[in-house]
Parts: C-alpha cells; structure tokens; sequence
C-alpha cells in the first residue's frame, strides 16, 4: 500500500490483531491529533508488516510502536515528540524485528531519543540507522552502533530474519532523498504535503505537533493548481483524443462500456492510462 494518511485522533495508521504479508510503502503518515498525536501501531498475532520508503513525521509518539514481525527499511523520522520515535515492543509480547537503513532527524518536537522502551522480548537485526539529533539545519549526524543505548535495550541478533525485504536496499543518506523526492501522492504534490516535506527538508529547523484539524497547514487545503480541461465532446469524462486512440466514439457517452473487452469499464481505462 502507498497512502498520504494524517489528521487523525490517537492513531494516524495501525494494524493489530490477526493479519498477515502486508506492505505499507513510500506512505506519508502524520500528524496524530490531540494530546496523544499517536503515528501508529503494528502489533500482529500471526504475520509480518513491512513498512518501506515511508515518512513518519509530526508525531508526538508511535513512529511506529511494534509487537510482532517487523520490517522496517529505508524510512525517514522526522519530528517525533516525547513519546518516542521508534518504539520497539514495551511489551511482554516476543517481536521479531530487521531494523536496516533508516534515518532519524530530531525537530523541534523532539525531547527524546530515536529508539525507546525496548526490552528483551523485542528480538533486532539492525544495520546502519542514521541519527541527527542537532537540529541545525545540516544533515550531518551518524549511524548508530550497536548498543542498547542507542536501541534501548532490544536483543540484538547477528543475522537478519529472512523477511522479503526490498531488492534495492538503500543506504541511509539515498533512502532520504529516495523519500523526499517520491514519498506520498508525489506526482502532483499539494499544499500541506509541500510543507510536511520541506518540514523535512529543514532539518530540524521546522516542524510542530498539532491538536487540531484547524491549524496550519490543514486551516486550509493550500491553493490547488489548476489547468485547462482536455475537450470532452460527450461529457463522459474521456477527452476526445483518448477515445479517437482507443477506437471510441467522443460523441458518445459510453463510460461505462467495454470496448475491448478486458473486464474494466472504459472510463477505468482512461484513468488507469494516467499513471
């Protein structure tokens, strides 16, 4: 799954209970409402969540707190405040967990530590996680060794767990511009995902954790860019020159058909055709 999810009350995103092989990749998830302001939970019973490219930024706490089977690669913190950032287990629950190539910023939000509230229940292969803690604008900060300083106390284990992790694991440093640049609906990026990324893109220097839907950026969607509307002779939201291509008739409104036949209604071809 690829999403932009944020303004929720507690949790922006969790998955619990009995689930199985999901992905959540190159997702925004942010911004939890309220005093809780919760980035999420992934706390399974049976099977694992892979959670890949992602941006956790603007959370007060849970980016994200798991229990279970875990792979978490080439995302980027940004901005969690004192709850925590990554919070590994804090349970009596066994975790199973490749922590690879991610990189942590500190923002003005943050109080605390990139990993928190480990313990040995919560079984870690990490590798090469960055951490800038200084807030000053520059991305010089450093991988984290492997201690339980930096990872509050996990069980580290010598190889990683053979999880389907991506064929192209980025270094920390790629996996950060991999994340600015395509992370969300980055094709035709809107207000508020402009600011959260040049959020990031300030390195510490801005950021906020928010109560409310009111506040900026969500006062209001931002200005939304226009353009000029293809010509749709028939009105069936096909432009003429799409149907002329695939053999249709623009002077008919024949959205709903299937001219050739694939089990998709015409007008579900022309949207697909977009991306």
């Amino acid at each position: 799954m690829s999403a932009y999810l944020g303004v929720e009350a507690d949790e922006t995103f969790s998955i619990n209970g009995e689930v199985s092989n999901i992905t959540i990749s190159d997702t925004i998830i942010t911004q939890g409402l309220e005093t809780h302001s919760c980035g999420g939970l992934m706390q399974t019973n049976t099977g694992g969540v892979s959670i890949i490219r992602s941006l956790y930024i603007d959370n007060k706490t849970r980016n994200p707190k798991v229990k279970g089977v875990n792979e978490f690669v080439n995302n980027v913190v940004y901005n969690w405040g004192g709850g925590g950032g990554y919070i590994a287990g804090d349970s009596d629950g066994q975790s199973y967990a490749n922590i690879m190539n991610n990189i942590f910023i500190s923002g003005p939000s943050t109080s605390v530590s990139a990993f928190t509230r480990g313990n040995a229940n919560f079984h870690a292969y990490v590798q090469r996680n960055y951490y800038d803690p200084n807030r000053n604008g520059v991305l010089d900060g450093w991988e984290l060794s492997q201690s339980t300083d930096n990872y509050s106390g996990v069980d580290f284990q010598a190889k990683r767990y053979d999880y389907p992790t991506v064929k192209t694991l980025l270094a920390p440093l790629d996996a950060y511009a991999k994340v600015i640049a395509g992370v969300g609906a980055s094709k035709s990026r809107d207000n508020v995902d402009t600011q959260l990324i040049n959020q990031v893109k300030s390195l510490g220097k801005s950021g906020a954790l928010i109560s409310d839907e009111t506040v900026s950026p969500w006062s209001s969607g931002g200005p939304i860019a226009g353009g000029t509307a293809p010509k749709d002779t028939d009105g069936d939201g096909m432009p003429d020159d799409w149907e002329i291509a695939n053999g249709l008739d623009p002077n008919v409104n024949d959205a709903m058909q299937d001219k050739n036949g694939d089990g998709y209604a015409n007008i579900e071809n022309y949207i697909n055709s977009l991306v």
